[in-house]
């Protein structure tokens, strides 16, 4: 007995847009920007002169370390990846609009990566070039692996897309060099990468080769970090080199690592926030894998603590500058905290692999929750402009004149001198098609997560399924499934309510079906007839939120959502000084989707209360207090994810109430 879901094609009006966008757009320009072709500039995420920012150079690179070119390398020593991951864009788009020419371009990048693989599959640029004496002996900084891991994945999607091994020769040769090099036995390297990658892509390595060896380092990977706090530190005292491979390392703590302790001792998110999701992403899916229980029980505490107390109400994490790094529960500011847009992708990776571990609707809901709105809003809606930071609140000349908010953007750049977010975004997106479904196999049973328009084809035990889905998300709350069979056939489909739907309405054929979601999915089991239709309702109330009573940030606010989408508003609607707008939790909201604005959104508006700056105050700083004069206001709210796609201005997410 056997269920595989075969392919599922995207036709869904708003994520087809994403996509496009990411095929016609964000491919090319960032292929562009990645051979210096772009008539851009290339803004620092943060002051800092350290960060290179005078060009990308990431296939000049690869073309020095091949040996086609003479030069030094220029840029992050983590600049390949950049390459890995547009490649792997790529190999997605290939998967759902063939296109002969991009897979000319895309060979020829491989074709580039081979050449400047060496003999015994080592493959990195920057120790090939400028520093080979250094090979995997300053693993705290190199992010040796972690590029290896952006390749492997990148070629697994490639296999996957394309069934070229091309890329997926080299993946297995750097793979083994990897298996050569780093282990418990006499003579290899007892230690792991100080940002966490290689781990999962070695899953996924496993995954499509069946070779038992890529999951069992990548186990190793898991449980040797934080087993030894000397590590690192020995490194350095033993490297050769006499100068940093990057500036300003030394004095981060193992937290930001996470190898302050063993995997299975970690019961907070501490440190790097993209770092920590990577990480557990890995661990997700090395339990799911290896039917390793001790590794999956570590991921719910990790998980547990991530959700409930240290993360966003947009889905970003990581709350400060300082190592783009988690802090203390509960800490959550909104001007001056980090919510970069790969740790919200991370955090999907993370969500995704808990799903194939256990089904439950707070997997999902996370994912959903980061996916419409800190991801997308990484990108503006032209797809050449981007957000590292993904500020909840933000007031442009702070971010001018405060050194302590030079990270929070009110404009999104075309580039970054450290450019991992739009590449990452472009390769989530391109990808989106692996999130809807789930199959479990074994019990014959297939799990919705995401609410997208598409086709799904199933084969059930040598018979062809289609299922079909018309979704009007993030719009609409409507629903509707059909499937179509050559014969009757027996499977279980579950559906997920949402956190934001207050209950539902469903419906099979039109008969009305009452059933209790568990774990926050409805199971439909029966004899599935062709032309069986499913109609699901899920109300899309305007809702208030609050945050928990110790996110000190939070106190006497609201923030505003309507289906998966957080609200904003915006200077450009409302004027500057948005601090002085007052809500009442007891106001009454309307909802208007407006198809000319934003590409089209759905606009909230609310009649606020605006606090008037007396003339009394004129040249004074402090005086006695007085209660404020208020006049009416209509508030205007946008989604979160559109925001800075018109006029630089204010935006504001937590609203005060009155």
């Amino acid at each position: 007995m056997s269920l595989q879901l075969k392919q599922f094609t995207i036709t869904d009006p708003f994520w087809s847009h994403y996509r496009e966008l990411v095929r016609t757009e964000m491919i090319p320009y960032q292929w562009n920007v990645l051979n210096d072709n772009a008539n851009i500039v290339i803004e620092k995420e943060r002051n800092d002169e350290t960060i290179p920012s005078e060009k990308s150079h990431a296939i000049e690179n690869f073309k020095i370390a091949a040996g086609l070119k003479q030069g030094s390398h220029y840029g992050w020593v983590f600049q390949d990846s950049d390459v890995y991951k547009w490649l792997e864009a790529v190999a997605y788009s290939l998967s759902f609009h063939p296109d002969q020419h991009l897979q000319e371009l895309a060979d020829g990048v491989i074709d580039l990566i081979a050449l400047a693989q060496e003999e015994d599959g080592y493959l990195h640029t920057y120790f090939s070039i400028e520093e080979p004496e250094r090979r995997f002996k300053k693993l705290a900084e190199s992010h040796e692996l972690y590029c290896a891991g952006h390749f492997i994945e990148a070629a697994v999607a490639y296999y996957e897309s394309t069934n070229s091994e091309k890329a997926l020769s080299i993946a297995c040769r750097l793979a083994d060099c990897i298996d050569h090099h780093f282990g418990k036995e006499a003579g290899k390297i007892q230690g792991y990468d100080g940002h966490e990658e290689i781990e999962l892509a070695l899953t996924r390595l496993y995954a499509l080769t069946g070779e038992s060896r890529y999951l069992e380092l990548s186990r190793y990977f898991l449980y040797e970090r934080g087993t030894d706090p000397t590590f690192f530190a020995r490194q350095h005292a033993a490297d050769p080199g006499t100068r940093p491979v990057i500036e300003g390392m030394q004095h981060r703590p193992l937290e930001y690592y996470q190898a302050h302790k063993p995997i299975l001792e970690q019961e907070t998110a501490e440190g790097h926030a993209v770092r920590l999701v990577y990480l557990c992403a890995g661990m997700a899916d090395a339990a799911h894998l290896a039917g390793d229980e001790q590794m999956l029980a570590a991921c719910r505490r990790l998980w547990n603590n991530l959700v409930s107390k240290r993360m966003y109400i947009t889905g970003g994490i990581g709350s400060t500058v300082d190592g783009e790094a988690f802090t203390l529960d509960y800490n959550l500011p909104n001007d001056t905290m980090y919510c970069e847009t790969c740790a919200s992708i991370g955090l999907i990776f993370f969500a995704f692999t808990m799903l194939k571990n256990e089904v439950k609707s707070q997997y999902a809901d996370v994912l959903e929750r980061a996916l419409y709105n800190t991801a997308i809003g990484g990108m503006a809606l032209d797809g050449k402009h981007f957000y590292y930071v993904n500020p909840l609140e933000v007031r442009p000349e702070n971010s001018i004149h405060d050194p302590g908010k030079s990270h929070v953007k009110f404009t999104r750049p075309a580039w970054f001198g450290c450019a991992c977010c739009p590449p990452n975004l472009a390769r989530l997106l391109t990808s989106l098609h692996k999130y809807v479904y789930t199959v479990d196999a074994e019990h014959q049973i297939i799990h919705t997560h995401l609410y997208v328009t598409g086709t799904a084809h199933l084969e059930l035990n040598g018979q062809q399924v289609q299922l079909q889905q018309h979704s009007q998300l993030p719009w609409e709350g409507q629903v509707h499934m059909s499937i179509h069979t050559a014969e009757p056939v027996a499977f279980t489909f579950t559906l997920r309510i949402p956190y934001w739907a207050d209950g539902y309405t469903l419906q099979i054929n039109g008969e009305s079906v009452i059933a209790e979601p568990q774990d926050g999915y409805i199971a439909l089991h029966r004899v599935w007839q062709d032309g069986d239709q499913i109609k699901l309702i899920l109300p899309m109330d305007i809702r208030q939120y609050a945050a928990h009573p110790l996110v000190r940030s939070d106190q006497g606010k609201l923030a505003i959502g309507r289906g998966p989408l957080m609200y904003c508003a915006e200077e450009e609607d409302n004027g500057d000084n948005l601090h002085l707008i007052r809500v009442s939790p007891e106001a009454e909201y309307t909802y208007q989707f407006q198809p000319e604005l934003l590409g089209g959104v759905g606009v909230i508006q609310v009649e606020a209360q605006r606090q008037q700056i007396a003339a009394e105050w004129a040249g004074e700083l402090y005086r006695s207090f007085v209660k404020g004069t208020y006049v009416p206001h209509t508030l205007t709210l946008i989604p979160y994810y559109s925001w800075a796609n018109r006029k630089s201005g204010e935006m504001q997410v937590w609203l005060h109430t009155s």
